[in-house]
């Protein structure tokens, strides 16, 4: 069975269609991609922007792994990638229509570890397009998290990565911080070295329930959740809310016959994301989709149907905050560069 034809095993309507939404990460590959993942193209992208049920306002590109230049400097070859994400935004902007506001935003990738020279690489990003807001630079590593293995350990404590973080804080641009659970004393010290950085944790902190963590879920929960507890203290931090379906932190639909509804997601869901919200809250949270690594497990539609449900007991104002007005902010985001509300 294809990947797809397992996700539509479960098929649902968009609940309240008429809330307001900023996707706040989402990727994007302009031709088939590494493995395990299916292709996900702006076609693709468009198609769950606007046939979801759900009203995406507009989305935020966050580097992808393509589209790279095939020449040139080596460290400039990533801003292919950015002039990618700027050619779809500004073809979707000019048709118009529910169309319009897909990477509305746009965080490429920068190797922070080039220390000062890589002021050169963050410049061509912004010469490429209006719409970059940050870089990210990938240091998930974990032991019992093969997958991660090419980011390298402590990337985050090296002088030279510390060095191009310095870079991003002089160009007021957004470090999207995409780390695994051990690893978040380490950008609670780089936050602290930097509180005028502005940092924003990728899909809620990389919790986890696999390798060691599988022996004690409770205890590898209560010690993300202190954590997170000291990393909200940092008030330059702000945190995406999704990712829980990439299969790390046990709490999605890996290995089962059929995929989990909305409502099983929300409830397997809920202690992570109800806790990361109380934690920094709604004013610095913003729903993420992470698509399309997390359409592995669940589709569009059923992934903010997940938000909806948990976001029930929130008043209006706070889930205006969490669906559209933290991602607006943060990204600082051009409102005639999204669909009309």
């Amino acid at each position: 069975m294809s990947r797809k034809a397992w996700r539509d095993q479960v098929v649902e309507t968009a609940l309240e269609p008429e809330v307001e939404i900023i996707d706040a990460h989402h990727h994007v590959w302009e031709s088939t991609p590494f493995p395990p993942f299916d292709p996900y193209d702006d076609t693709d992208l468009l198609t769950d922007k606007t046939r979801s049920g759900h009203r995406i306002l507009g989305t935020v590109f966050v580097d992808s792994h393509t589209s790279y230049r095939t020449d040139g400097p080596e460290a400039l070859r990533v801003v292919g990638e950015t002039e990618y994400a700027e050619r779809i935004a500004e073809q979707a902007l000019a048709r118009g229509g529910a169309e319009a506001g897909i990477c509305a935003a746009i965080a490429p990738s920068a190797d922070l570890r080039l220390g000062a020279a890589v002021g050169d690489v963050l410049d061509a990003h912004a010469a490429a397009t209006r719409r970059l807001r940050g870089i990210r630079h990938m240091t998930a590593y974990d032991a019992d998290v093969p997958a991660s293995h090419v980011n390298g350990e402590a990337v985050m404590m090296r002088d030279d990565f510390r060095a191009g973080f310095a870079e991003l804080v002089k160009r007021d641009l957004g470090f999207e911080a995409w780390l695994l659970q051990p690893q978040l004393p380490e950008v609670i010290d780089l936050a602290r070295s930097f509180p005028d950085g502005r940092i924003v944790l990728n899909h809620l902190g990389g919790p986890l329930a696999i390798g060691r963590f599988a022996a004690d879920p409770k205890a590898s929960f209560a010690a993300w959740k202190a954590d997170m507890a000291i990393l909200a203290a940092c008030p330059n931090v702000s945190i995406k809310i999704g990712g829980l379906n990439m299969g790390m932190a046990g709490v999605d639909a890996a290995g089962r016959d059929t995929p989990l509804t909305s409502a099983e997601l929300a409830a397997a869901q809920r202690d992570h994301i109800l806790t990361a919200i109380d934690l920094f809250g709604p004013a610095r949270c913003m729903f993420e989709s992470n698509v399309p690594v997390d359409t592995h497990h669940a589709s569009y539609t059923v992934i903010w149907n997940v938000f909806k449900r948990l976001s029930r007991d929130f008043s209006a104002d706070e889930r205006a905050r969490l669906f559209k007005g933290t991602a607006m902010d943060f990204y600082r985001i051009d409102p005639a560069l999204i669909a009309r509300s």
